[in-house]
């Protein structure tokens, strides 16, 4: 297994006012495998993922990746192997850096050499070309922003992606773009991705399977066929389900806040 998930259980603050944000969550993802992880807002899938980048340290539970188990503190090696993609790019992209400087800093931090070609091949592999090199972030579209985002990531040459609703700032033209860049990516890299999604076509689209959260628990999980089947078991799936199909008045009226 690439990633594998043991009682993970995260918590926010203390005492009366402490809030469970991931209660005993255990999943797997396989090598080369493209998971997603689905649920309303609020449901704890980004903060499992948070947990899995290392970004969020206060966890309890066990967390392996590439079959080594990690620790709340990683090192620095960990991050060659398992990069990140946020939701916004318009946020995650430093505002005064060129898409060079952006580029070059974690292959400045890691030591690694011939930052030119990497830099200069990760931008084509996310089809930007060498023009945007010099550019600044507020010079980009949000799809070129994101594009840039993804070859941040893509430069250390990681063999895990962990994606954020990495498509749900952009237009849906330009969803559809980066689904298709993500697919070829992980196609031609061999890379292991786990997506953080409320958008059930998006994983649809870009997924083999998927687990379902709501509150904290991991509700079931299903293959994307089985999905594209409807052939849920669980009530709070199912009620995904007709939400995702769009707005009804009687549909609405029916759903029910599942604890």
């Amino acid at each position: 297994m690439m990633i594998d998930i043991r009682d993970l259980r995260v918590r926010f603050g203390q005492g009366a006012d402490a809030v469970t944000a991931v209660d005993g969550v255990t999943l797997s993802v396989r090598e080369g495998e493209s998971f997603g992880l689905v649920g309303e807002s609020g449901s704890g899938k980004s903060t499992v993922l948070r947990a899995v980048s290392g970004l969020n340290d206060e966890w309890t539970g066990r967390i392996a990746v590439a079959g080594t188990e990690q620790g709340p503190k990683r090192p620095k090696g960990f991050y060659k192997l398992c990069q990140m993609v946020f939701q916004d790019p318009y946020g995650s992209l430093h505002p005064r850096h060129t898409v060079d400087r952006i580029l070059a800093e974690p292959i400045a931090i890691h030591g690694l050499g011939d930052a030119d070609a990497r830099i200069v091949r990760v931008l084509r592999d996310v089809g930007l070309g060498p023009a945007f090199r010099f550019r600044y972030p507020h010079q980009l579209s949000g799809g070129q922003r994101q594009r840039v985002a993804i070859a941040r990531a893509l430069v250390l040459e990681p063999r895990v992606l962990l994606l954020d609703e990495p498509t749900s700032a952009l237009d849906v033209s330009v969803q559809a773009e980066i689904l298709n860049l993500l697919r070829r990516l992980r196609a031609e890299h061999g890379l292991t991705l786990v997506l953080v999604t409320h958008n059930l076509a998006v994983v649809a689209n870009l997924c083999d399977r998927l687990a379902v959260m709501n509150r904290g628990r991991l509700v079931e999980e299903m293959t994307v066929e089985e999905l594209r089947q409807g052939a849920a078991r669980e009530p709070y799936t199912l009620q995904l389900l007709r939400a995702s199909r769009g707005y009804d008045r009687a549909t609405a009226e029916s759903f029910r806040d599942y604890a």
